[in-house]
């Protein structure tokens, strides 16, 4: 028994030893062939793009403002009206009676004030010559006080009259083309009743939905265009909406046509894009580590993996901070590099 325990001993002894001189004797893991390439050659400027339509800057309802008749309506469905050109007429007679007793009562108020104040003037010399009491005096001047209250509240209702005059009379706010037409001619209406759809010209704009990285580019990018089957029309930046809709994550944008003459007609359909100036690492770069995207640089003879926050199979992703122009990043081979790989560079 006294043997067989020494035998075991003396084996795990030898066992040990051996796979510790393994162990000091095992070579290095060979170097990785690769091949580096400097940043600056490699980063790409890629092209956007996103769905958009052309959309009229104000799409109005015009509704009757006065209740009437409605005696005539002077352009038709696709017409192309001008800024304050009449759309609709209603029969003004009652709203014209309204103005002139409206005029006629100012009239009577401007007599009234011209006879208080005349009387005012001879009440002052009588109180002079002893002849008429102080408090005659102050009644003449609370009298013309009243006429004049009532001279200003005429002038407003006049005014009042002759504004409900103007809304017989229904004008376009914008130069426009007539989508649709409601107006009847006979037709009694009162506020409210829809007349006119009209689409404004001049200042189309395109509408477009981006995600948030996306939009982040577009800010920054001066040759936004929109591209239909008549061509590309460029376009300027006007506004992205700060309201993240999800779960998409996506944003609104409005752009405006550089050259309005030549823009197309609200409703077409047709590709936003632009060209992303910020440097991008081209998709076949990167390789997915610890579940992150990234790329792999040569740093002192071994292979650094720097990950690309964001970054999303087969797109181009931006240049992650921190990597230089002059970094040497692995463009070929780096599907066998872990981190900390030994490097050779490829002959």
């Amino acid at each position: 028994m006294h043997r067989s325990l020494s035998r075991l001993a003396l084996f795990a002894t030898l066992t040990a030893a051996a796979l510790t001189c393994a162990a000091q004797t095992a070579p290095a893991p060979a170097p990785v062939a690769v091949t580096l390439t400097p940043l600056s050659q490699l980063v790409v400027r890629p092209a956007r793009e996103a769905p958009a339509s052309v959309v009229a800057r104000n799409q109005s309802r015009l509704a009757a403002e006065v209740s009437g008749t409605v005696q005539r309506w002077h352009v038709d469905l696709g017409q192309s009206v001008r800024r304050g050109q009449v759309l609709v007429q209603l029969d003004p007679r009652d709203a014209e009676l309204a103005r002139q007793r409206a005029q006629a009562a100012l009239a009577a108020a401007e007599a009234d004030q011209a006879l208080a104040a005349s009387q005012l003037e001879r009440a002052r010399a009588l109180v002079a010559q002893n002849f008429l009491s102080r408090e005659a005096l102050t009644q003449r001047e609370t009298d013309l006080a009243r006429t004049r209250a009532a001279v200003r509240s005429a002038q407003v209702e006049l005014a009042s009259a002759r504004h409900a005059l103007s809304k017989t009379t229904l004008r376009a706010p914008f130069d426009a083309v007539v989508k649709a037409r409601s107006a009847q001619t006979g037709e009694t209406v009162s506020p409210g009743t829809e007349l006119y759809l009209l689409v404004e010209t001049g200042h189309d704009e395109v509408e477009a939905t981006l995600t948030t990285a996306d939009a982040t580019s577009l800010r920054q990018s001066g040759d936004a265009r929109f591209v239909d089957a008549r061509g590309q029309h460029p376009l300027a930046l006007k506004r992205i909406g700060t309201a993240v809709t999800a779960p998409a994550r996506t944003v609104p944008a409005r752009l405006g046509f550089r050259t309005p003459a030549d823009a197309p007609p609200p409703g077409t359909s047709g590709t936003l894009r632009w060209s992303d100036p910020r440097a991008h690492l081209p998709p076949d770069l990167l390789v997915r580590r610890n579940g992150e995207l990234g790329v792999f640089v040569a740093d002192g003879g071994k292979a650094r993996f720097v990950p690309a926050p964001g970054a999303q199979e087969g797109r181009a992703t931006p240049v992650p901070t921190g990597l230089s122009d002059s970094a040497s990043l692995v463009s070929k081979g780096q599907a066998q590099l872990q981190n900390g790989s030994p490097v050779s560079v490829a002959r």
